[in-house]
């Protein structure tokens, strides 16, 4: 059984890493962050395509990762997949998405009016909702059941032997010596749900900052922020203050819900998206990271792509 090294505990290092497993290879997590610590513990995690390149591989693994999550919300309530109606608002650019098309019969989208306070129209579509407090531990149960493992294990390097995948998102930049790699600090404020079910998410950016808000169960998330090359891991009061106040104006029934936590998270962006394998020492090493604020979108596509990799390099 061929021994494969997944390098990253975020939701990309999980996915890929239980695809190996139940494809059979002996496959084992080391990370600096546990998955509960990771960005993808921060991540708003709603199926939406965003800060992701090149288009036409982002549509595929997008359109995987959606089947997949369906799938699960279908046969595991435990998992926290959601599916959730709701409204991409816009203004004056009624655009259709860009990767609209791409999931066409997946996501049916249709255009709505007066959609919430401030805004003319949108698009309305049903798309999953991860809770990625649930979501996070079900991955790694499920991997620890196929034989792999999670294990904290800070690493100055990639492993220089072996198989290795590379799942160390913003960290690829020193990991992988990759100067393209830059992180997006996303700030969100977690509220408890007054009772919404309807996710409502506008996508342009005003001085670094997004509107979105994201119910899950229990909480919502609200939203946000996308500040390039900033490393803080800090929440910062003022980012919160303006947070809830876009929020309550886009939907009243958020205003005096009781605050739960700030949570800060460093979206890995790069110019596109690296899945590629790559000869370093003696180790055969498939990179899978920089996927800006798409790493839910686009996990388990990209999952089965390292899959691929790992068996066209080490045999099934």
């Amino acid at each position: 059984m061929t021994r494969v090294v997944v390098v990253g505990a975020g939701v990309i290092g999980l996915s890929a890493a239980v695809r190996l497993a139940e494809a059979g290879y002996d496959a084992h997590v080391l990370a600096r962050d546990l998955p509960a610590e990771t960005t993808s513990a921060v991540a708003g995690a709603l199926w939406l395509p965003y800060r992701a390149d090149p288009p036409e591989r982002v549509a595929v693994w997008a359109r995987a990762t959606f089947s997949e999550l369906a799938s699960i919300h279908e046969r595991d309530g435990d998992a926290g997949v959601l599916l959730r109606e709701g409204v991409l608002l816009h203004g004056a650019d009624s655009t259709r998405p860009a990767w609209a098309d791409a999931v066409d019969g997946l996501a049916t989208l249709q255009a709505v009016t007066d959609p919430a306070p401030g805004y003319a129209a949108g698009w309305q579509l049903r798309v999953p909702l991860v809770d990625m407090g649930r979501y996070l531990p079900w991955l790694v149960a499920r991997l620890e059941a196929a034989g792999g493992t999670v294990t904290r294990m800070p690493l100055p390097s990639l492993p220089n032997r072996g198989v290795v995948v590379d799942a160390t998102g913003v960290s690829a930049r020193a990991m992988a010596h990759d100067d393209t790699v830059r992180p997006v600090r996303g700030q969100v404020v977690v509220v408890e749900n007054p009772g919404l079910s309807r996710w409502l998410v506008d996508e342009t950016e005003r001085d670094g900052e997004l509107t979105y808000v994201l119910p899950r169960t229990d909480t919502v998330v609200l939203g946000g922020t996308a500040v390039e090359d900033d490393w803080d891991p800090l929440p910062r009061p003022d980012v919160a203050a303006r947070i809830l106040e876009r929020a309550t104006a886009l939907v009243p029934e958020l205003r005096g819900v009781r605050v739960l936590r700030h949570r800060v998270g460093l979206r890995p962006a790069r110019p596109a998206v690296r899945l590629e394998t790559e000869s370093v020492g003696d180790a055969t090493v498939v990179h899978c990271y920089g996927h800006g604020g798409s790493g839910v979108t686009l996990s388990w596509g990209c999952a089965d792509d390292v899959l691929a990799a790992v068996q066209d390099a080490a045999g099934p």
